[in-house]
């Protein structure tokens, strides 16, 4: 591909779910020149090595597995004539929309495109992260890791496994790693319920009958060239360990399911304003940050519970900008929105009130039977149940907007009758 004086009117920094959603969108609504850079050999991004099923439920209204879904979209994207270049590492995006990138084909190189969508994605938290005690052996590693070493490489990585954190990837791998024929003696959670999909609880977890430790946590790990035992001890009520209810489990492995950071190392380098609770960038509902013609969406944005809201919410950055490399701005946010009651964070940050918007919301705490007030005023219907892993989406029409006549709304999570 020749890269030199190259017209590009988007270009889409991540090639997984939320990077193809937004160029096929870009294409779809009038960019004529849109080049997908991607680090990798192939389109698709983690969802090769997400072989179970479960995707796809809400987009396409079919049970697919990670390839079967990567494979739609790859397939589409194609078809939009929409470029792709792989085994390619951005290593700066300017606050001018500068690009600049390396790979064996091309060297070290610059491109400036009229827009830039930032779809890098996210990665898993490390020991490092999390400051676990204890010796530095084999056998310690993420979640995620793990998923690739026995779905992608054929490689087991351990016999006796404890997973610390019941991220969906962390119960996932316990149920792929028990059908392998590992013994899983325990997952882990700080927290007094589990972390991730109620379905993944039930399906990985419970069916499988894994001792699960509700309100613990690991202490201490033992072992020199490998992994031979974990501490596990049950928290008081502000998160420290109860030194009498210290329990040691032997195991050869420990796996980290203990959350997700989105990659956002060159949203910073470019000037874009981060949400220190979400750890993407300040948006509005076009999905552009605060960099003009830089917008983001999925998993760099906020860490998603499925990949059918990856894919939407894509898509919205990929049409907006479109938008602006066709030389239309995005309609200008007026009217910020605060999380409040029972509310961890709500995106976008900006509206404008003037057209509909889809909200994405996460509570902070389960919570039964509830409904979701803004400024006082409820939206939507009732809710039977909320937990901190699952997404609220609401469509918020431009009419419901009118009802709001100020220029900060605060957003509450109620039980019913409050």
């Amino acid at each position: 591909m020749n890269l030199q004086g190259m017209d590009i009117d988007v270009a889409v920094i991540g090639a997984g779910p939320a990077g193809m959603a937004a160029a096929i969108k870009a294409r779809e609504k009038g960019a004529e020149n849109v080049l997908i850079i991607e680090r990798d050999t192939r389109l698709g991004g983690l969802l090769h090595q997400c072989i179970h099923n479960g995707f796809g439920l809400l987009y396409f209204g079919e049970n697919l597995t990670g390839p079967e879904y990567s494979h739609r979209f790859t397939e589409k994207l194609l078809d939009t004539g929409a470029r792709a270049l792989l085994e390619t590492m951005v290593l700066r995006i300017s606050g001018e929309k500068e690009i600049t990138a390396v790979n064996r084909r091309d060297g070290l190189f610059t491109i400036k495109p009229k827009s830039i969508v930032l779809a890098m994605g996210c990665r898993e938290r490390s020991r490092g992260n999390i400051n676990l005690h204890g010796t530095r052996p084999a056998g310690v590693l993420t979640a995620g890791t793990a998923q690739r070493l026995v779905n992608i490489e054929g490689f087991l990585p351990g016999k006796k496994i404890v997973i610390l954190g019941t991220g969906d990837i962390g119960m996932i791998m316990a149920r792929r790693l028990t059908l392998e024929g590992a013994e899983v003696k325990a997952a882990v959670e700080i927290l007094p319920y589990a972390g991730g999909l109620i379905r993944n609880e039930v399906q990985c977890l419970h069916d499988f009958k894994i001792p699960v430790f509700l309100q613990h946590t690991v202490t201490k790990i033992y072992g020199e060239k490998r992994v031979r035992a974990v501490d596990i001890a049950a928290l008081d009520a502000n998160n420290n360990p109860i030194p009498e209810t210290k329990r040691t489990i032997e195991c050869d492995t420990l796996l980290l399911s203990v959350g997700l950071i989105p990659e956002n190392e060159l949203s910073t380098a470019a000037g874009i304003k981060l949400d220190p609770v979400t750890g993407g960038a300040v948006v509005n509902e076009a999905r552009q940050t605060n960099v003009e013609g830089i917008f983001a969406g999925g998993n760099v944005l906020h860490v998603h519970d499925l990949v059918d809201n990856v894919s939407w919410e894509s898509e919205i950055a990929g049409e907006y900008a479109a938008r602006f490399a066709g030389g239309k701005k995005p309609p200008a946010g007026q009217i910020t929105l605060k999380a409040g009651r029972n509310i961890r964070y709500v995106l976008p940050q900006i509206i404008s009130g003037k057209n509909n918007v889809d909200l994405y919301l996460r509570v902070r705490e389960p919570q039964k039977k509830v409904i979701i007030k803004m400024g006082g005023i409820q939206v939507g219907k009732t809710i039977p149940g909320v937990k901190p892993s699952s997404m609220i989406k609401l469509d918020l029409s431009a009419e419901d907007q009118q009802k709001f006549k100020r220029n900060e709304i605060v957003i509450d999570c109620l039980t019913k009758g409050d």
